[in-house]
């Protein structure tokens, strides 16, 4: 198979062959028809996000393909059939505290290597082998959308999670903290989705705050930050127009603690806080709730690596039905030799727009689609 491989921190991808993959009992090979370019993938290579790797590999994330060959205990899926490949690697033999890795991008925990010496390759290939029970049907699509579907579910998956794990209810009202990021912005589109009646999006960039409430009309109160909390604290309040249910909080790893707690002290009494975000994984100072505030307010507070297994087939049914619109998401495409280009295209991705590698597209002479 061909490939993007990652063999040093700081250098290029180099795409080469590699050994046709070997099926096992348990996984299925898939050929990758669109793989998604996280913005900091280019931090990623350069070591600068302290990642665990098993190195060479293929990086990567979330793909969508077809399937082309399935193992002895799958039943029902067939060669052809359309899904999403979810790079959460879980082991198998302790169900309650399973080893996870991501595939072709970072392990956790000497478990998680040693997940990765086996599921090392990511979607930066022609094809990628995974468990069974990470290729998720999609139905038929379009192939010409596959990179929109692997590019939005790979981002929205996220804050999905989290808000599945706290058991977001419709009609609740949901603050986003960090809503002008990739990931933030994904967090208000899939709120939203999930019937939130109201999602309050602060941020300092104005120009992202007011295209969210373009995008989504009066459910979504944008909300500008000045970087005092107090103040922060009651613009956010003011603007939920009552009592603020759930708290997610998206901020990447250069955001201090001060504007996590600041939104995290919003939420009103009994309700839920999830951390998703970044912050303090590259050092720095630790947040600090405190314990009376917590306490005679109940407040749950709960961290969320990832998602829920069950979650990733429930929001492909939020985007089937319509009730997620994928179509909010801008494609620029590349050829897996291009994927350097394809890297640095990402590293300036802003919100609703997406950079995907097509393995299965010749290079051609002329700029990269753009959809």
């Amino acid at each position: 198979m061909k490939a993007a491989i990652f063999s040093e921190f700081g250098s290029p991808l180099k795409v080469t062959t590699l050994p046709d993959l070997v099926l096992g009992t348990g996984e299925i090979i898939v050929d990758v028809v669109a793989a998604h370019v996280l913005s900091y993938t280019g931090e990623v290579l350069r070591g600068e996000r302290n990642y665990a790797l098993e190195l060479p590999l293929a990086p990567g994330t979330a793909a969508v393909g077809q399937v082309r060959a399935t193992g002895p205990d799958s039943t029902r899926l067939r060669p052809g059939d359309w899904v999403l490949c979810d790079p959460t690697v879980r082991s198998r033999d302790d169900l309650r505290t399973p080893d996870i890795v991501l595939q072709g991008w970072s392990a956790r925990g000497e478990g998680g290597r040693q997940l990765m010496r086996h599921h090392r390759h990511g979607a930066f290939a022609s094809q990628m082998r995974i468990p069974t029970e990470n290729a998720i049907p999609l139905g038929p699509i379009e192939e010409a959308e596959a990179g929109r579907w692997c590019g939005a579910l790979d981002l929205l998956l996220v804050p999905f999670g989290g808000l599945v794990a706290v058991d977001l209810q419709a009609g609740e009202t949901v603050l986003v903290s960090g809503a002008t990021g990739n990931y933030g912005s994904a967090g208000v589109t899939v709120a939203l989705a999930m019937g939130a009646a109201r999602v309050v999006a602060p941020g300092r960039n104005r120009t992202v705050l007011d295209d969210l409430a373009r995008r989504f009309g009066d459910r979504v109160r944008p909300v500008p930050l000045t970087g005092r909390a107090e103040e922060d604290q009651g613009r956010m309040r003011a603007a939920a127009g009552g009592p603020i249910d759930v708290v997610l909080d998206m901020l990447p790893p250069e955001a201090g603690t001060a504007p996590v707690r600041a939104a995290a002290m919003t939420v009103r009494e009994f309700g839920r806080v999830v951390l998703m975000g970044g912050v303090g994984m590259l050092g720095g100072d630790d947040l600090a709730l405190p314990y009376p505030w917590l306490m005679r307010n109940s407040i749950t507070v709960r961290g969320q690596w990832m998602f829920p297994r069950a979650a990733a087939p429930r929001l492909v049914s939020l985007a089937r039905s319509g009730q997620l619109d994928l179509g909010q998401y801008r494609v620029t495409e590349f050829g897996l030799d291009d994927v350097n280009q394809a890297v640095a295209h990402a590293a300036g991705d802003k919100p609703f727009s997406l950079t995907v590698v097509r393995p299965q597209r010749p290079t051609a002479p002329h700029p990269p689609r753009t959809g």
